[in-house]
């Protein structure tokens, strides 16, 4: 697929509706990369809970930070485990421990009496028996949603004797604002003769494309020997604990004629940046253009992203959300549209999604262009272009994304980074309060408090602060905190000189 991301038409395309849950404008920008949202098709006439239903749930809302989370079903193992050790793997799990919740197989299978092909889950590790009918019924529902975000291209697919592996990732999203990502790996299956590809996918609560990249390496060549030769390399991983940043975990799997090896999966130090991929952003779109999305997500409009591969899909709506930290996106994200579900383009609410070009024409077209080039403040604006520029000497991984990562980072310390100084305390033991007005009244210049003003009534501003308001008063943790201590320290020591 082409890596370049073009404008389509006049280029990026605004329309101005008045997003449902603040007072700003919400356009809808289409860029050659993108996804797009719409209305959720209803479950299945038989009066039961249909699978779309499930989809329903699972792209209602991305509300990641909601107070009152509903506890997750308990995780059954596979039998043979004596009921100590499954319960101590389920409070490991629990607790973010566990490298993936399970592994599943989707293989495409041809329809009875029809040239079209239907995904189907055909392994699954660990099994999950022992459950409650209920949490059997919300998992069925959960393994038909796995298996269109595999295929999403639909049933029309046609045996093929050569397929270029592709990974890419989507997320899973719960009504609770609980989620799950899911790493998938589409590959040609062994054999002799056109045969149609098959999709490992691997779910779990820890966002780490790059590890879980790696984890599929291993997966495929032994897929490749046997699929008997996939269970033992999984179950070593998932008794494995997951490392803190920057460590390393060590695997040990046996491969027939090769021996034991030893496979070493190494967390990124920062944290906070392990699911995303920067590079893949930039080598689609220009500076200029990432500046134009990055002003639409921070006011919480309507992106949809077009390309080909699956893979750069994913990568580049996860590293388009990941500009907006220390905030968090809280609407609809998907990055890949399943075909079946491309109506959900046409929803009024902001979301960020990511559509296969072979479905462009299925994309409403809008060719008003839009106020995104004005709504950063251009001073901040010429800066970030600056720092991104300097990306040209980082290599590639953690120090690119680091060098980008920081442009954007500054531009919220520079604007919203004195926020702390606005929380007051009534009692010791009660949380804050937070007073807005006087917060964005105290900004200069007056085109940064315009833009704070809109900014400040977004919910992924409103539900940070919230956070804040609940947290006790003292020095904050984290690196937005450290780098706003850092900027005023710089501030004060300018206004000392001039002194």
């Amino acid at each position: 697929m082409s890596e370049t991301v073009k404008k389509r038409r006049k280029g990026v395309r605004l329309t101005n509706p008045k997003n449902r849950w603040s007072e700003q404008p919400m356009g809808n920008i289409i860029t050659d990369v993108s996804e797009k949202h719409g209305a959720i098709p209803s479950g299945e006439d038989d009066g039961r809970q249909g699978p779309f239903k499930r989809f329903s749930a699972i792209w209602s809302s991305f509300r990641k930070g909601k107070r009152d989370r509903v506890k997750e079903p308990e995780l059954t193992e596979p039998p043979g485990l004596e009921a100590a050790e499954n319960t101590t793997r389920q409070h490991r799990y629990a607790s973010g421990q566990y490298f993936f919740e399970y592994l599943v197989v989707v293989s495409l299978k041809k329809a009875k009496d029809s040239n079209t092909y239907e995904p189907q889950i055909t392994y699954q590790f660990p099994k999950r028996d022992g459950m409650a009918r209920s949490q059997k019924e919300e998992e069925e529902k959960t393994l038909k949603a796995i298996t269109l975000f595999c295929f999403p291209e639909g049933i029309n697919w046609a045996p093929l004797t050569e397929y270029h592996s592709e990974t890419f990732s989507f997320v899973l999203t719960e009504i609770d604002g609980s989620r799950r990502n899911g790493y998938c790996r589409r590959l040609l299956p062994g054999g002799r003769g056109a045969r149609p590809p098959e999709a490992y996918c691997i779910i779990s609560t820890l966002a780490c494309f790059g590890l879980f990249s790696k984890i599929f390496d291993e997966v495929e060549k032994r897929r490749q020997i046997s699929m008997a030769m996939i269970y033992p390399f999984m179950q070593k991983l998932r008794e494995a604990q997951f490392p803190a940043p920057g460590n390393t975990v060590e695997i040990k799997s046996f491969i027939p004629e090769s021996g034991t090896e030893i496979i070493s999966l190494t967390r990124p130090l920062d944290s906070w940046l392990e699911h995303v991929n920067f590079a893949t952003l930039f080598s689609c779109l220009t500076d200029q253009q990432v500046l134009l999305v990055f002003a639409a997500a921070v006011l919480e409009r309507r992106i949809i992203f077009i390309a080909d591969e699956l893979g750069t899909l994913s990568q580049v709506i996860h590293a388009v959300a990941a500009l907006l930290y220390p905030f968090t996106w809280q609407h609809t994200f998907i990055s890949i549209v399943p075909e079946i579900l491309i109506d959900v383009v046409m929803a009024p609410t902001p979301y960020l999604l990511g559509v296969q070009k072979r479905l462009l024409d299925q994309v409403t077209d809008q060719t008003d262009i839009g106020d995104e080039g004005t709504i950063l403040p251009p001073k901040l604006q010429a800066e970030i272009l600056v720092a991104l520029s300097t990306r040209q000497n980082a290599s590639v991984g953690e120090e690119l994304n680091r060098v980008v990562s920081e442009a954007f980072l500054q531009f919220f310390v520079k604007t919203v980074g004195h926020y702390a100084s606005y929380v007051k305390y009534a009692r010791a033991g009660e949380g804050g309060v937070f007073d807005k007005r006087s917060f964005y009244k105290a900004i200069e210049p007056k085109v940064t408090r315009h833009f704070v003003k809109k900014f400040i009534q977004t919910q992924m501003f409103d539900l940070f602060i919230q956070e804040v308001e609940q947290q006790q008063p003292g020095p904050q943790q984290g690196i937005f905190h450290k780098k706003i201590l850092e900027y005023q320290e710089k501030k004060k020591k300018e206004k000392t000189k001039k002194h």
